[in-house]
Parts: structure tokens; sequence; C-alpha cells
């Protein structure tokens, strides 16, 4: 079961066993309105009403004589609240309670056999009441008319302190929506009365639309109405300090002319038949905090082998419709789509038949959300009976009384990880656990495990590039979500799979039209969402390309002798410095594999390069953004990166049982070193491709692997290819830890004369060997004779300092002893201490000795 629901209510529980214990008190039994004889023995009378803003839950029930009781949950205290008690047998159409509970409001109808007859009034057949429930006191007729009215009393952000007005809205079946303007006053101590009960001041919202949605959690209200029969959804907003704002307006390619009347989210509407419901067409608007809007819409049902669906991305500018093939009905399962709210989300099933994770942070490519054809043990548990999703994540079963708050499983993610053969189910499940807010270490090290183990078979995606950057990616998400469009989520380019049972057709779509200039909060971040759809560049995600020109020219120039100013390398080994520090920081426990044991400046470098050049990106695009903030998570994102880099090799490490002494080259390689260096290489190629750093003292560790555990021929081959690096570190200790048995000197010679020239300069003294004095007197004629001119020769140059019967190299080492003598500076380099021309001339004759076997 790929989703996970909480029971955050269940009527059976919190509420039932203390109405019953009410009727089991003896004291209870002669208070009338107590809540006693409340039951007949079946308890169907109880049931939901609503749920508002602050999650408070308003019920009903009827005792034997049809008296009509009100009470609310409250959801802080866990205790329950009777409200008001209605004497007559009446039929709740809707309800709302003020946040202060000291006014309710409701719709009721005359329970009759006959229909929805009402006598309450006469011509009427919905009352909608306002009673001053704190104490009780009036009741004020709102409405008495031949047509249904929905109540919501709305809930201001700003709750500090207790409002003196309340507003209440009416949502009228005939296609009017009024809001109430309801002012308050204290008398006799606690007790709230209406003022000016006998004229309520109103305003009209919306008119001759034809759906509403009420999210009670942000205090909006969608609304959709028709204008030359097309759809437009309009969306007002209601906050403390205004009366009401209308956001923007959207128009929607769907036909909503024949589909009726229809309310979402504004309580349970018993007038509704719920399998009747199910056979027309469902229609939801999503939302989240990073700014998404999402209309999930599906036409009525007509075929029992398949459904169809659209998804209308407009914070992305395109709707995606899809096919889905049912497989086998189930002709008592109920029909229809049901759509929920998981945040960056959107879950849609037809129960008992199919599963769908829509990831609408990342709808581009298919291959991130996870799609169940057909039945599936994944949907086993989900209920039969259609779910209402509410804000927050929230999801309401009617029928059963139950509130859930509803997750992504990870275990069963996970376990789906494991055992999935597809690709883009592997790569959908990947990115649901990484998305899950605040995974845990242990679910990073379940995955690690899961790449491990599956780093050797072949897949359409990289898995441990796909681990790092969608990893790093969701590690800083939560903390600014507008880095979303700026850093990549993902390391694949395109995806064109096909999904066996589903088609998918998108299509751009008319950007909503914003009506306000002002925006704060989830409205800025919509606006900016629409903004970057006009206007953006379509190639604006960071990659590391500049980076890697700007680290190839400082390499470059290393090479030939030329550094860039000292501030600037300074700079960018600060960066790296930071880097370093904030990794230790954040991991605290030893690393198990050597890293971080020594200075590695080309990774420095890199790193450094890296915090530099991310930092401006995120300062040119993330505007009003502190540059602090920018500069902390900048560090933290290449920390993670470096730390999953880490924890990958570790866990192969722990699992080899690998110790210190794999870092001596005296030994031969084992299987199990083998193991650990393969996945090293991948680790390199997966980060290559991208260019990313790694952890300084890795290349050693490579190297020092690949030395035990490849023959020589294989082991120069990856060195030419540069898959191996030779780093001065893990060449000095070659050199020591190795005799000169003849095998070692063979690969210590073709490791020394693969060296750059400085550190080979450095590294060939330490091996006291023939072949190491003839490669240093190389290093040391080219570096005298790459300027040398011809010049007439100085009679003065004492001859006799070397006599060899030899006298092409007697000519030879006179040109040098004349090229010393004339200019001290051309061989005073760095490292050519005690090497002169008969340093030179000696080491000719031995390695000529050697070579001839004299």
């Amino acid at each position: 079961m790929a989703l996970r629901l909480v029971v955050d209510f269940d009527l059976r529980k919190d509420v039932l066993p203390e109405l019953r214990a009410q009727r089991a008190a003896p004291a209870a039994a002669g208070a009338r309105n107590s809540g006693a004889d409340v039951f007949e023995n079946n308890y169907d009378s109880l049931r939901i009403l609503n749920v508002e803003r602050n999650g408070n839950i308003i019920y009903t029930y009827k005792d034997d004589k049809g008296n009509v009781f009100f009470g609310l949950y409250d959801y802080q205290t866990r205790q329950n609240e009777h409200l008001y008690t209605f004497e007559t047998d009446l039929q709740v159409v809707s309800c709302s309670v003020n946040s202060e509970r000291t006014l309710l409001a409701t719709s009721l109808v005359q329970s009759t056999k006959e229909g929805r007859r009402n006598e309450l009034q006469p011509g009427s057949k919905c009352l909608t009441l306002l009673v001053e429930i704190h104490p009780l006191n009036n009741v004020k007729v709102l409405k008495a008319v031949d047509s249904y009215i929905w109540v919501q009393f709305l809930y201001p952000h700003v709750e500090s302190q207790p409002l003196s007005e309340n507003r209440l809205l009416l949502i009228s079946e005939e296609k009017y929506i009024e809001q109430f303007h309801i002012q308050v006053i204290q008398e006799d101590g606690n007790k709230v009365v209406i003022k000016n009960s006998g004229r309520l001041p109103r305003d009209r919202v919306a008119e001759d639309f034809v759906w509403a949605q009420w999210d009670m959690l942000e205090q909006r209200l969608y609304y959709i109405y028709l204008k030359k029969s097309r759809s437009y959804l309009n969306c007002i907003q209601f906050n403390g300090a205004e009366n009401f704002t209308l956001m923007f307006e959207a128009p929607l390619d769907i036909s909503l002319n024949d589909s009726g009347f229809k309310l979402v989210n504004f309580g349970f509407d018993y007038l509704q038949d719920q399998e009747e419901l199910s056979k027309h067409l469902t229609l939801c608007v999503f939302t989240n905090n990073t700014g998404s809007l999402c209309v999930c819409y599906s036409p009525k049902f007509d075929s029992s082998e398949q459904i169809t669906y659209s998804v209308f991305y407009f914070h992305k500018g395109f709707s995606k419709t899809f096919t889905a093939a049912l497989g086998s009905a189930d002709s008592h399962v109920t029909k229809g789509v049901t759509f929920l709210n998981l945040d960056c989300y959107v879950a849609v099933y037809s129960p008992g038949h199919f599963f769908h994770l829509l990831n609408i942070q990342h709808p581009d490519f298919i291959c991130h959300s996870l799609f169940l054809i057909g039945e599936n043990e994944m949907i086993d548990i989900l209920p039969h009976s259609p779910l209402q999703s509410l804000s927050g994540s929230l999801v309401l079963d009617w029928s059963s009384g139950k509130l859930y708050r509803v997750h992504l499983h990870q275990s069963c993610l996970l376990q789906f990880l494991w055992n999935s053969p597809l690709d883009y189910e592997k790569m959908a499940a990947l990115h649901g656990l990484l998305s899950c807010r605040g995974h845990s270490q242990f679910l990073e090290a379940q995955i690690i495990q899961w790449i491990s183990e599956n780093i050797c078979a072949r897949h359409s995606f990289d898995l441990i590039q796909e681990f790092i950057i969608a990893s790093s990616y969701w590690s800083i998400y939560p903390e600014m979500s507008n880095v979303d469009k700026l850093l990549p989520y993902t390391s694949v380019l395109t995806w064109n799979t096909e999904i066996p049972g589903l088609t998918l057709v998108t299509e751009d779509i008319t950007l909503p039209l914003m009506k306000v200039h002002s925006f704060k909060g989830y409205w800025e971040k919509l606006n900016y969402n629409l903004e970057f759809v006009k206007y953006a560049k379509p190639h604006i995600r960071y990659n590391n390309n500049v980076i890697r020109r700007e680290w190839n020219s400082l390499i470059s120039e290393e090479k030939t002798g030329k550094r860039r100013s000292t501030p600037y390398l300074r700079t960018i080994l600060d960066n790296a410095i930071k880097v370093i520090s904030n990794l230790k920081a954040r991991n605290s426990e030893p690393r198990l594999a050597p890293f971080f044991q020594e200075e590695d400046n080309h990774q420095r470098l890199q790193m450094g390069l890296m915090v530099s050049e991310l930092k401006d990106y995120l300062l040119q695009h993330l505007q009003g953004v502190e540059k602090k903030k920018i500069e902390q998570m900048v560090l933290d994102y290449i920390s993670k990166l470096l730390d999953l880099i880490c924890c990958i090799l570790e866990t192969s490490w722990r699992k080899h049982n690998l110790h210190s002494w794999v870092l001596h080259f005296d030994r031969h390689g084992s299987a199990a070193e083998f193991a650990v260096f393969h996945l090293m290489t991948r680790i390199l190629e997966a980060t290559e491709s991208l260019f990313l750093p790694l952890p300084p003292g890795f290349h050693t560790l490579h190297l020092v692997l690949g030395v035990h555990c490849l023959p020589l021929h294989n082991l120069l081959h990856y060195i030419d290819n540069g898959v191996l690096l030779l780093t001065e570190t893990a060449v000095t200790k070659l050199m020591k830890d190795l005799d000169n048995t003849e095998k070692n000197e063979k690969l210590k010679f073709s490791i020394i004369v693969r060296l750059p020239p400085l550190i080979g300069q450095k590294i060939s003294r330490l091996w006291d060997h023939p072949m190491s004095s003839s490669i240093i007197s190389r290093n040391h004629v080219k570096q005298l004779l790459q300027n040398y001119k011809k010049q007439p020769r100085n009679s003065m140059v004492d001859k006799s300092s070397f006599s060899v019967e030899f006298l092409p190299l007697n000519y030879f080492i006179n040109i040098l002893t004349d090229i010393e003598s004339s200019n001290q500076a051309l061989y005073a380099f760095e490292g050519h201490d005690n090497v002169d021309a008969k340093f030179v001339g000696e080491a000719a004759l031995k390695h000529t000795t050697m070579l001839l076997g004299l």
C-alpha cells in the first residue's frame, strides 16, 4: 500500500463511548439536553457534519424521539462538547460553528417519509438558522426558502484575539453565495449576543456558478461559472484584514453544461446519494505552499474498462489527460475517480482498481509519478467508499465517520523499490521516498543498500546520479521552495518509455489571470510560478559546465607553472574549508573510509569553485533572499552531495568489512576490495559526467584499490584514460611501501613516468634506484635545454671533473656544465638540489650499464 492512512478522528472511538457513558449515568438520565436516551440500538444516526479550520469536528445524532443533537469534538483537547439540541425531528443539511463557539449556523429540513418536504414554514423546504449558544439564547432565521442552503463560518488567519465581527457564508442551491457580517457583544459577563440581529449586513460574493469548493485551511473559495459555454475558474481569498478578494480567473477546457450543481468540502450532504455522485464528474482544486495550482477533473463514468481524467498544472502551464485501463472490473465496486491531496503528490484511484501517484511538483517526466494499473495489493486497504480530500493532507470518509491524515507509506515504497522490475516504477518510488518530509538517515541507508545491491544491473538511468541529485535537492527543498526551478531534481534529460495500460496527452493551457497586484505568502509563490512559465529561459536550471571550464583552466595553469592571483585562490580554498567544516559538523561520527585525511587540492578547488558559482547563480535568481541564507544553503547542498558519496562507499566498506590496512600497497587485493573498487569506479563515472566534487582522499583510495586488484596493463590503461588519478599521497606511499623486486620496479617506473613534472620531481627522490636517477636527470636536462642557444665555448670550464672514455657523453656533459656555470638561475629550480652535470653523467652511465646487464 503506497499510502499510509493514520486515523486522526473516529466517531465510533472518540465520540460514541462518551455518549454511551452519558446514557448510562443515572444523573444524566433526567437532564433533558444532556445526551441521555440518545441512541437506538443501532446508533446509525451518529455522523459527521463538518470539519472547521482549527480542526474541530461537528457531529450530529438523534434520540429515539427524533430530537437532533449537535456536538463538537475539540481537536486540541480531544474532548467532546454539546452545542445545541433541536426538539423536532429534522434533517440537517449543513452546519458550522464560529471559532469562539458562541454562534451556531445550520440549515435544516423536516424529515418526512414522502421526501424533502418541509412544513416549518409554508412554501419553504429549507430553514437556515443562526443560534446564540454561549449561553443558549436567541435563534434567528437567516433564510426560509424553497431551495437548499449550506453554511460556513469564516475563520480569519489572524486569531490572536477574538474578533467582534463574525462572517458567515451562505451557499444557495439557486447558485449564489452571500456573506453575512455578524456583530456580537458581551452582556452580563460572558453572555454573547448578536448586535442588531434584526438587520445583518450582507455581501454578494458570487453568483451564477455551477460548482464550488471550499478550502477550509486557507480560507479560499473556488467556483466555476459559465460564459459563452466556456468554463472559468475563479478564486476568492478571505482574510482578517479585508472583506474578500478575487485573486484570479482561469479558463478551463472542460464541459460543465450538463453537470448540474455541485459543492465540494462544504460539509456532509445527505441530499446527494454517494453512489449517484460517483457516476457524475469529479473536480477538485489542490494547492500547496510552494505555489502549485492543480485542477483534477474526471468526467462522468461511462465505461467499465477504462477511466479518463485530466490534471491542469496551472503552475507549469500545461495539462495532462490520462486514460487508464481498469483491468478486471468488479461490478460491486463503486466506480468513479477519487483524488487525494498529498502536498507534492496527488493520489488518483478508482476504489479497488488502479492507483496513481502524480508528482505535481515535477510533472514534466512521467517517470517521476507512480502508476499501478489494474487490481493491485497496493490499494487493497483503501476504503471502497469515496473519500473526500480536505486541506492539509486530511481525508474524510463520511460513511465510516473517520478522519485520516494521509502520507506516503515509506516502508511499502521501499519494498516496491526493491521488487519492481520496471525502471520508471523504480524512479517514481525513489522520488516518492525522498520527497517525504524529514526523511531519516535510516531511509537513506536503505536506499543506499538497494543501490549497492543493484549497481551491476542495467538500468535506463544511473542509480547513483539520480540518488545523489534527488536527495540533495529534497534535503534543502523544505527550507526554500523556490529552488525547485533552479536546482536539478533529476539526472534524466528525457524519458519516452511508454507505460502499459496508460495513455497520456499533454497540452499547453492558458495561464490564470491574476486580478491583484500585491502578493503575499502562497499568492506570491503562485505568481512567481506563472511569471516563470511566461518569461523564463528554457534551460535555467543550474549545471556545473561553468565550473568545469574554470577548473580545467586552473589545472592547465598549474601544469604550466602559472597561477592565478593569491587572493582568488585563497577565496576558492576557503570555500572548500567551509564545506568540509560544515560536513564534519553535520556528522560527528568518524568515517570508516579514509576520507578528508589529505589536502587533495584538486578536489578542494572543484569544491570551492562550486560554492562560488552556485552562490552567485542563486543570488542572481533568488531576489529578496538574504545573502547569508543563500550561502548557508549552498554549503548545506554541497555538503549533502559529499556526504551521500561517503555514505554510499561506507555502506560497501562496512558490508565487506574492510579496514585501514587496505591503504598499504604490500599486499594483494581480495574479492571484497575488488567489489569496493568497482563501486568507486561507478561513483567516479556518475560524478564525472555531472562534474560533482568528490571527498578529498577519494582518488587516493581508488588508486590504492586499483593497484591491489588490477593487473599492471589494466592498471596503466585505467590511469591513461583518466579513471585512476595519480595523487601525490598515493604515489608517495607506493614508493615507500614497495621494495625493489623486478615486478615492483616495473610498477614504480610505469607510475613515475606518468606523473606530472612537478610531482614527478618530488616522487623520484623517494626511490633510490638507477631508474629514478635517470628520470631526475632527464627532467634536469629538459629544464636546462628548453631555452638553450648554442654560444661560443667557455675555455675556462674545468673539464677534469668528469672524464670517461665516451666522447659523445663527454661533449654533452661539457655543454651542460657551460650552461650551469654561465647562469645559475637556469637550473636552480625547486627540487633540483644536488643535481648537476656530474650527477647527470653518472646517472647516464648507471642506467646504461643496467640496460646492458653489465
